[in-house]
């Protein structure tokens, strides 16, 4: 086995770990694990020739995720900050001491660090096509159930945020996924009052 390899089956090994379940054609599967491949196979898709880093950066991205809840910061826009970027640290550390374990070196340590740090996002290609990958994914599988706690106003400021964090290419990308009709509509609604 390679040390990539090594490094994605050990990532997959963590987010194996998450009690928590998500229903994909039948199976209950352990939500991170779900998220970490989708977004792997969205890499894949979008762009074949990424980096190493970027595919390992890809995989790590929530990983063990769960261990803290959003619930445990305050609410709020300030609370949500801060932990997103206290995940990031977080994933960056546990990817790096799998990396390091595995054979990496301090450069690829870090760099993936930064990625999942998403430092340089709108200067650093590789950080951007990263965020290209989470928008894309976030829309093909996780828009849908989100939708459907949110009224049409936050969703329609959601859609522009998250159109903004994206390249041209990914927006083409977004726009030849399958969307129920009432998010297409809600999608079509947000780029036209962007």
């Amino acid at each position: 086995m390679s040390r990539f390899d090594d490094a994605i089956h050990r990532f997959d090994e963590a987010n194996a770990e998450d009690p928590i379940m998500e229903t994909v054609d039948g199976e209950d599967l352990p939500k991170e694990l779900v998220y970490s491949r989708r977004m792997s196979a969205r890499l894949d898709r979008f762009a074949p020739d990424a980096s190493e880093t970027v595919k390992l950066a890809a995989r790590a991205q929530h990983i063990r995720r769960w261990e803290v809840p959003r619930e445990t910061y305050p609410e709020g826009r300030a609370g949500y900050l801060k932990w997103r970027t206290d995940l990031y640290k977080r994933h960056g550390d546990i990817a790096a001491g799998i990396l390091h374990d595995v054979g990496y070196d301090d450069e690829t340590m870090a760099r993936v660090r930064t990625l999942l740090r998403k430092r340089g996002l709108k200067t650093d290609p590789d950080v951007q096509l990263m965020e290209d990958v989470i928008c894309l994914v976030f829309l093909q599988h996780y828009f849908h159930d989100f939708a459907r706690k949110h009224d049409e106003e936050k969703l329609i400021s959601i859609v522009q945020k998250t159109w903004k964090k994206m390249t041209e290419r990914a927006h083409g990308a977004a726009l030849q996924l399958d969307y129920a009709p009432e998010d297409l509509g809600v999608i079509q609604k947000a780029l036209q009052s962007a």
